[in-house]
């Protein structure tokens, strides 16, 4: 079965509301007439999200959040819910990503918990896993992508499983200028499709994986080439329409 391919860009903590606006008219002209097969999907802020909607309106770009709590509402100061991301119309919503699990100490049961929310809405969730430079240099990245496939994913029957998107970010390639190589990238990609056959059968084919980690608009290519590397998640390059979009017409 042939996976979607997927270029998304986290902004994370940058752009105001009119930068966000401003961003996404300049990437979306760069986008008219380009021949691509990627879905094009964007995290802007949190309180940017209304205006990235509708900016995003009438173009393929798609919107999603960072950060999504497991509760509907409650007394969790500055946290959003599903009611409210689904309200505002974004489609898509970031799970566990690196920053969230190193900075501000979110667990795998955390994850497991947001993802099963998430799964019951109309949401698609991008859950965020990989290892950091430690546990890379002692050889524990299988131990640790495995711990938080079968956690992070636990609970999740086969029925749904086909909605989920993952994103395979190495702690130690984000925000460094480090990359994996795309050999390097598509082993562990490898791995992580191996534990979905174990865990969803042939669903797992169904299933995109991301690669994230210092993509870049000279890299992007050959990584993306990868078998098993179905698009990417962009940071840094992700704040420029031009790089941003180089990066998407580089996808296969």
């Amino acid at each position: 079965m042939s996976r979607r391919t997927i270029v998304a860009g986290n902004w994370k903590m940058n752009k105001t509301v009119v930068e966000t606006r401003r961003l996404l008219i300049e990437l979306s002209n760069k986008l008219v007439g380009m021949t691509t097969r990627a879905h094009v999907l964007v995290f802007p802020t949190a309180v940017s999200l209304e205006t990235a909607v509708d900016a995003a309106r009438g173009t393929p770009i798609a919107v999603g959040a960072q950060n999504v709590h497991w509760e509907d509402s409650g007394a969790f100061t500055g946290e959003v819910s599903v009611p409210m991301l689904e309200a505002v119309g974004v489609t898509h919503v970031l799970i566990g990503h690196s920053e969230r699990r190193s900075l501000f100490g979110e667990t795998d049961e955390e994850v497991r918990r947001k993802l099963l929310r998430v799964l019951g809405s109309d949401l698609t969730p991008v859950v965020c896993l990989g290892e950091t430079l430690e546990q890379r240099e002692v050889g524990e990245t299988e131990d640790v992508v495995t711990r938080q496939l079968d956690i992070g994913l636990g609970g999740v029957g086969v029925e749904r499983a086909g909605r989920i998107v993952l994103a395979y970010e190495p702690i130690w390639a984000i925000g460094t200028g480090k990359t994996a190589s795309p050999e390097m990238a598509n082993d562990v990609h490898r791995l992580i499709r191996r534990r979905l056959d174990g865990m969803f059968g042939s669903v797992a084919a169904e299933i995109p994986v991301l690669y994230g980690g210092s993509v870049k608009p000279d890299n992007a290519a050959a990584l993306m080439s990868e078998s098993d590397v179905d698009g990417a998640l962009v940071g840094g390059a992700s704040l420029d329409a031009a790089s941003f979009a180089k990066i998407v017409g580089s996808a296969p």
